[in-house]
């Protein structure tokens, strides 16, 4: 009498199992759909690095409490040249990017596809369990 409700436990936590998984995938794979097609701007503040590009190290030095450096030479000129292309680069990246946006469109995109997945899911058990219910009912 015991087995087959072990039986029906292990296909009942295993099926909830398998659609947890399909229910977690579809939602990622929805998820990226909308942010590639609908809401294109959900990850353009992750296409640039966020922070500015470091200088190059040109190294100081004291000597009898006076500070000095020693004269920059054509490599670290060409570094320092390197730097600043690249911080203006940088910048006017920056200036583009409209964070607030990016970042609603990103919630409204994990949002959308929570309800897109969610919403069929629970309306489709739903119907079972009152069709059961109304069964079982009917069997009394």
């Amino acid at each position: 009498m015991e087995k087959p409700n072990v039986r029906i436990l292990y296909l009942y936590a295993f099926a909830l199992v398998g659609l947890a998984l399909v229910t977690a995938g579809t939602v990622r794979i929805m998820d990226l759909g909308l942010k590639m097609y609908v809401f294109k701007k959900a990850d353009q503040m992750q296409d640039y690095r966020n922070m500015p590009p470091y200088p190059p190290i040109i190294i100081e030095q004291k000597t009898d409490g006076v500070k000095y450096s020693e004269k920059i030479t054509p490599e670290q000129k060409t570094a320092l040249d390197n730097w600043v292309s690249e911080f203006k680069y940088w910048n006017e990246n920056q200036k583009k990017i409209d964070y607030l946006a990016s970042n609603r469109q990103r919630a409204a995109s994990n949002s959308l596809a929570m309800i897109l997945i969610g919403l069929p899911l629970y309306l489709y058990h739903w119907r079972i369990v009152k069709k059961e219910a109304g069964e079982s009912a009917n069997n009394i």
